[in-house]
């Protein structure tokens, strides 16, 4: 390829460049801002309705235990590493709340119609820093389900913990509770998401519109995209008979070809 090619080549590709003014982008995004905010609303008002009638609440149930090693000293006297030592322990105890034999007890005694695998999602575990203390939450549909699933793996988990983790008790802090309110799906959570989307896509339209609209508006853009120099303009003012001139003249002449 010549140079003279290259050069015509580049010259084009300026030539077709778009140019966006950010004060004219504001400018249409300001003019639409009416739009964008029904938009927000309308999406937020969705999310709304869509997360009550088609997503089923989930509710979750906590228990929490405290483990207690037969080489624990359980004065106050107890030192910062021995309270690490300690956390250190607790995660392995929570890997034991969703081993299989644990599992495999716990819809044994409840007579849950699930497979190990399933119930395994249901479960969180959770230990607060430099603790011995860990948590166990259960979620799912049913309230009353969810808090005989957290204190039936509580009480199977304690008997391996006794046995494999060779603990010398273990102590329930809180039994399940019994859930009254919802704990997914959030609806502010997902109200602000659709919001957000709304707000999004009107404004991706908006900017798509201005974007792609190459008409002529003022004599600036005269001077600006075509490089002419603008003599002189005509306002039209608003409400002006022009057409209307327009339209009899037309009239008139379809009338006189009629006779003839």
């Amino acid at each position: 390829m010549s140079r003279e090619n290259y050069g015509m080549m580049n010259q084009e590709i300026q030539d077709d460049e778009v140019t966006i003014d950010l004060r004219e982008l504001f400018s249409a995004l300001w003019a639409k801002k009416t739009i964008i905010i029904l938009s927000a609303v309308f999406m937020a008002l969705v999310a709304f309705v869509g997360t009550k009638m088609f997503v089923t609440p989930k509710y979750t149930s906590v228990t929490k235990l405290y483990v207690m090693a037969k080489n624990d000293d359980s004065s106050a006297s107890a030192t910062y590493s021995e309270l690490q030592s300690g956390s250190m322990l607790t995660k392995d105890y929570m890997e034991l709340v969703k081993s299989r034999p644990v599992l495999e007890k716990t819809i044994s005694k409840l007579n849950l119609d699930m497979e190990p695998e399933d119930l395994e999602e249901m479960i969180k575990t959770d230990t607060p820093t430099d603790t011995r203390i860990m948590s166990i939450s259960v979620e799912s549909e049913n309230p009353k389900e969810a808090k005989q699933i957290a204190d039936t793996l509580r009480k199977a988990v304690s008997v391996q913990i006794k046995d494999i983790m060779n603990a010398d008790s273990v102590n329930t802090v809180e039994e399940g509770n019994l859930p009254t309110k919802a704990s997914s799906p959030s609806v502010k959570k997902n109200m602000v998401i659709g919001a957000l989307l709304g707000l999004i896509i009107s404004m991706g339209f908006t900017v798509l519109i201005y974007v792609l609209d190459d008409t002529i508006k003022t004599p600036d853009d005269v001077e600006k995209y075509l490089g002419l120099n603008v003599l002189t303009s005509i306002p039209i003012q608003e409400g002006s008979s022009v057409p209307k001139r327009a339209k009899q003249q037309r009239e008139s002449r379809n009338a006189v070809k009629s006779r003839r």
